[in-house]
């Protein structure tokens, strides 16, 4: 085989993996969403940013392995791998690592929480301590307030008779 056609092969390779790549990142983010529910701007945003990186590594790609010149066999080959990924993979792999990934944060707070309890026990005891204590100074509060506004009602009358 001449060396271009070997070029030409291993540049559709290339694309083909490129959009296998392209397809697997997206299902991270699928995978992200699934996780982290979020509203339609946030959902944009991200697939604005994710269509960019895309769309900067396609162009390396094409300024790498053909010095920036769009193919449409180049399109083609990526559009074959996004579809053979999809065929393949379906949406099992989102499915699993959506699932395991939240088992996964489940266990760790899980775990954080059973290490914290002892810190929400005495975090709780010292509320009810502090609630106990600002009653009591409430009472004493009352009490000097009445206390002075006798001692002032007796000083009124005192300077009132001299």
């Amino acid at each position: 085989m001449s060396q271009n056609i070997v070029q030409e092969v291993t540049f559709f390779l290339h694309s083909i993996v490129m959009g296998l790549i392209i397809t697997f990142a997206y299902d991270w983010i699928l995978i992200f969403r699934r996780l982290v529910r979020h509203g339609r701007l946030l959902t944009s945003a991200e697939d604005l940013l994710y269509w960019f990186v895309c769309g900067i590594g396609v162009f390396y790609m094409l300024y790498k392995e053909n010095s920036g010149v769009l193919r449409w066999f180049a399109v083609m080959g990526a559009a074959l791998g996004m579809v053979f990924y999809k065929l393949a993979i379906k949406n099992r792999f989102v499915n699993i690592m959506s699932t395991y990934i939240h088992k996964i944060m489940w266990f760790i707070i899980r775990i954080i929480q059973i290490v914290l309890k002892p810190l929400k026990c005495l975090f709780s005891a010292v509320r009810r301590f502090v609630r106990l204590t600002a009653k009591k100074l409430k009472k004493v509060m009352e009490f000097l307030k009445k206390r002075l506004t006798v001692c002032i009602k007796t000083l009124r009358m005192v300077l009132c008779k001299q």
